[in-house]
């Protein structure tokens, strides 16, 4: 690969692990968000361990790892925090589907990603194809469970409020 494209790909991977930096600060809250479900727990260690695997594939093509762009993903992703979700005070049933369709995206991004190291691997002798193939296949089983997690939560959003939870309804528009 020319001294261009290695550029392009370090700029590339570096966008990619800013995102990925993000994806685990969203899955370490949807872990706390969903207390005692080790299938949410697992999502969230599966999804750090592939932020780790590609520190790693930085690292082994020699390419710099540029922080400043993860601090920046951070900061906005801590701003998208404050959104105006019907509840002020408390947990809002829309923060869980929002957030839930905003990990799909980025591990739909994160599979994507994998695609593509995976097209440019034989330029790239550094790169593992068959790691990049698990890596792969692991993105496809964690979009399998955040999409069951989506659908419970779209059904536990938009349920008929009980009775017996008044403070369902109190929710403004």
């Amino acid at each position: 690969m020319d001294d261009r494209s290695r550029r392009l790909l370090g700029i590339y991977l570096n966008d990619h692990l800013a995102a990925a930096a993000t994806g685990v600060a969203l899955a370490r809250r949807l872990t706390r968000a969903h207390r005692g479900s080790d299938e949410v727990a697992r999502l969230a260690d599966d999804i750090a361990a592939d932020r780790g695997a590609l520190l790693d594939i930085l690292m082994s093509l020699g390419l710099p790892i540029r922080r400043y762009k993860s601090l920046a993903m951070a900061a906005a992703e801590k701003a998208g925090r404050a959104k105006l979700n019907g509840a002020l005070v408390r947990h809002s049933p829309l923060s869980d589907m929002v957030e839930l369709e905003a990990m799909t995206l980025a591990v739909e991004g994160k599979r994507t990603g994998w695609r593509t190291l995976l097209a440019i691997a034989d330029q790239e002798p550094e790169l593992d194809i068959k790691r990049l193939r698990l890596l792969q296949a692991r993105a496809d089983d964690q979009l399998a469970v955040l999409e069951r997690l989506r659908a419970d939560a779209v059904r536990d959003t938009f349920r008929e409020p009980s009775a017996a939870d008044p403070a369902e309804t109190s929710l403004t528009p």
